[in-house]
């Protein structure tokens, strides 16, 4: 057999080399979900996303199409409208994919996660709310978040 120059026949080039996985770095997988209201940064359910292991992103926000309402000036329900939108300023989190579901069942009722397409054009899910829960709510959407419209009270 012959054998070229600086190749060692057991060293394993070419072939895959299995690592054990309990050896293997834990690698968490993620997904990015954009908060409009509580979740945010220094508000009162922050900690449901750091007890979970969720890290800030950025700042962004969504394109001209939701509106937004305030329950009870207790939070706030966003929701994706055919005409007469406004940009909502969010919170990106990468939260881990294991937190997600804990998260959710700690928000307020009349909440959920679906998509949010942001003003950059990228489509991440995000906290939005259901129509019956706006109901006989008072709409914030002229401050463009929830933060601008608690600075006004």
């Amino acid at each position: 057999m012959r054998r070229h120059k600086g190749i060692n026949k057991n060293s394993g080039q070419g072939r895959k080399r299995m690592t054990d996985p309990m050896k293997a770095p834990l690698k968490l997988e993620t997904l990015k979900l954009a908060v409009n209201g509580t979740l945010m940064r220094g508000l009162a359910l922050c900690p449901n996303l750091l007890n979970v292991g969720a890290t800030f992103e950025r700042e962004a926000k969504t394109e001209a199409a939701y509106r937004i309402w305030t329950i009870d000036d207790n939070y706030p329900a966003m929701l994706k409208v055919k005409q007469g939108g406004v940009a909502v300023a969010v919170e990106v989190w990468e939260v881990p994919l294991s937190g997600l579901g804990i998260v959710l069942s700690q928000e307020p009722p009349g909440l959920a996660i679906g998509k949010v397409k942001l003003a950059d054009g990228e489509e991440v899910l995000g906290v939005i709310g259901e129509p019956l829960t706006v109901e006989d709510q008072k709409e914030i959407s002229q401050y463009g978040g929830w933060r601008a419209y608690q600075e006004s009270l």
